[in-house]
Parts: C-alpha cells; structure tokens; sequence
C-alpha cells in the first residue's frame, strides 16, 4: 500500500499540472493571436534640390612644360623641386657671356651700317647738285641713289639683328610664364640645355581650377530643360547650376564651383557632352588630372517624397516597403528610389503623401497581416 501511493503521487501532481495548462490556455492563446506592434513612420513631403552625379577629371587651367629657348651652360638653377613660384620669378640662368658678345658684335655692325648710309647720303647729295649743274650724267646720280636705300636696309638688318641678340640674351633667364606650383626640376647645375632638349620643369596653375564631366545626350537634354524651367540663363554663370564634388578620399569639398562651360556638340564615339566646372580651389584640395565624384545640384528646390531608410528591404524585383493600410493591415510595395538624404532617402515611385510605412519590427510581420502601429520619428528628423 506503502509504494502505491509513493507511486501515484506523481500522477496526481501531473494531473495539477495539465489542470494548470488547461486553465492558462485561453489567456497564452489570447496573447498569441493578438496584433504585433511595430515602429511606423509617414511619408512627407520637403523640398529638395535635385543632384546629379557624375565622373569627373580635374584639369588645370594654366599647365606648361618649361623648355630653354637658347642653347647653353646651366649657371643657375633657382627653384626647388615642388615650390610654389609667381609669375615672372626667375627659375633658371644660362651662362650669358656667349650672348652678350654676339650683342656687342651686333652693335658693331650697326654702327658700321649707319656709318655707310651717312657716306652714301653724302655722295647722294653731291651726285645730285652736280646733276642739276648737268656735270655728271642722270646714270651717276641714279647709281648713287640706289647705293643709299642699301645702305638703309643694311642698318635696318643691323637693328633687327640686334633685336634678336638681345632676345637671346634675355632667353639666358627662364622665368615662370604665371603663377603655380612647379614639380620635379629636371636639370642640374652644369647640363648643356638646348630648345630641342628635355623640358626643365613643369608648372601648373592649382587655383583656379577646371573639373571636367561627360554626360549622355539624355541627361544633357534633361539638365537644359531645368535651366528653362528655372528661368535660368546657361550662359550665365552667377545663375548656373551649382557644382559639388567628392574628394577622392570621400569628402566633400565645401567649396562650390560653377558651370564654365558645355559642349556644343556630341562626341560621336561615345555619345557624350563635356561639360566643365570652375572652382576656386582655395585649398588646393583638387589636383590636375585626379579622378573625382562630381554632382550638379538644381537652383531651386522641388517637393519629394522622403522614408526613412530603416523601411527599405530589397528582393530580386528591387526595392520595397511594407506599408500599413487605414485598416492597420500590411500591404507589400514596391517602390524607385532617389538620392538619399540624412537618414531618409527620396522616393520617386511607389508612395503618396501621408502613407504610413514600417521601420521597426519588420521581422515580425508579413503582407496581409494586422498589426499594432506606433508612430516614431519622420525621416530626416
């Protein structure tokens, strides 16, 4: 008797146990079927500047290969690899004793010109009484005429000799042809340089400077027709579309710059409009021939649709958010997107004004079901 009811405790207490369940049932089912809360925030409407984003290439505006004009011994080199130099600064001397000696013997010969025409106006003159006195013949006067306008185009050849040593001379002195900064000297103390040799150095112009962007024949037709809208005048660049770009590390540049100037026409092998920017480039941030992120951003603002971008999940149709209806019910959406912005993102299609869409809890939702919405914040807030 002792072990039969040793034994049938148990099943007593099992017997509690499944009355227990039995009375706690109704409630667990009652929790289970009730509707799921989730985060829900409203599309709104703000106006926003329209942006474009394009590849683009700095260019400088001023950029030259420094070349030595005369032939010669390198006396002097004045410039350090990579220094900043304004225009008009000497960068490099050649000996200049050669040129200066072929000056002096180029004023020799003019003096000597000069002296042959006073010698020839001279016989010119009495040629010419003795002409009028009929004591030589019209042959002699004429002949000493003609040796006068030799005479003249000799000192005239004299002077334009002169003029030309003393450009050579001058050429001994290479000076920075505008302001910039120049890159790695290629030229010693001692080198024989010639106009047919190497460069010496380059320069280049690092402000302002030319961002320089293609794009196709739709995007340009596009960007035309917003000018027009706007009422703005392409040619006119206080009123011209505003230009941003991003480094090549990533950031933007705060510096705006403008459009200086677009194409006129297609280039046939690719289909494709330069277009180029001007900026300032005050912090010469933006180098000659680096690859940057360029973006055209509208002058004045449109009405867009913005979500915050915890609603966005993505399948193999793209983009989609769930949406929940006047009835608390989940309805799938697919959607286009634009340009993001701050936490939200633009929506081009897909969502009116006011529709309410999930950001929290969308895990534990699907189409078609009812939920509990709570609102949170509006995108961008």
């Amino acid at each position: 008797m002792k072990r039969f009811w040793n034994r049938g405790l148990p099943g007593a207490t099992g017997l509690a146990v499944i009355a227990a369940v039995g009375m706690a049932a109704p409630s667990a089912w009652a929790q289970q079927g009730a509707a799921p809360k989730v985060s829900v925030a409203q599309a709104v409407i703000k106006p926003i500047k329209d942006t474009s984003t394009f590849i683009g290439r700095g260019e400088a505006i001023d950029k030259a290969d420094i070349m030595a004009r005369v032939s010669g011994y390198l006396e002097e080199v004045l410039v350090k690899d990579g220094a900043e130099v304004a225009q008009g600064d000497v960068l490099f001397r050649i000996e200049r004793s050669a040129y200066e000696a072929v000056l002096e013997s180029r004023r020799a010969e003019l003096a000597q010109a000069e002296a042959n025409l006073e010698l020839a106006s001279l016989d010119l003159a009495r040629k010419q009484e003795l002409f009028e006195r009929g004591s030589v013949p019209e042959a002699d006067r004429d002949t000493s005429r003609a040796n006068e306008l030799v005479a003249e185009a000799q000192v005239r050849a004299a002077k334009a000799a002169i003029r030309q040593a003393e450009l050579d001379l001058s050429y001994t002195e290479i000076h920075a042809p505008f302001s910039g900064r120049v890159g790695r000297v290629e030229v010693s103390i001692g080198d024989v340089v010639s106009p047919s040799g190497s460069a010496l150095v380059n320069i280049v112009r690092e402000a302002p400077v030319y961002v320089s962007f293609s794009v196709n024949e739709k995007q340009f037709v596009e960007i035309l027709q917003q000018l027009d809208a706007e009422g703005i005048d392409r040619s006119d660049t206080d009123t011209a579309p505003e230009v941003f770009v991003v480094l090549p590390n990533g950031a933007e540049l705060e510096e705006k710059g403008h459009i200086a100037f677009a194409g006129n026409r297609v280039d046939p092998a690719t289909g494709a409009v330069t277009i180029r920017a001007e900026f300032h480039n005050d912090h010469r941030l933006i180098l000659d021939g680096a690859f940057l992120t360029v973006g055209l951003q509208s002058q004045e603002a449109v009405d867009r649709i913005i979500i915050s971008q915890a609603a966005i999940q993505r399948d193999q149709q793209g983009p989609f958010v769930l949406v929940v209806d006047a009835q608390n019910q989940v309805q799938q959406r697919y959607i286009v997107t634009g340009d993001v912005q701050g936490t939200g993102i633009i929506v081009l299609d897909g969502l009116t004004k006011g529709e309410t869409v999930v950001v929290e809890g969308l895990q534990k939702i699907r189409p078609g079901v009812e939920v509990d919405p709570v609102l949170a914040g509006q995108a961008g807030e």
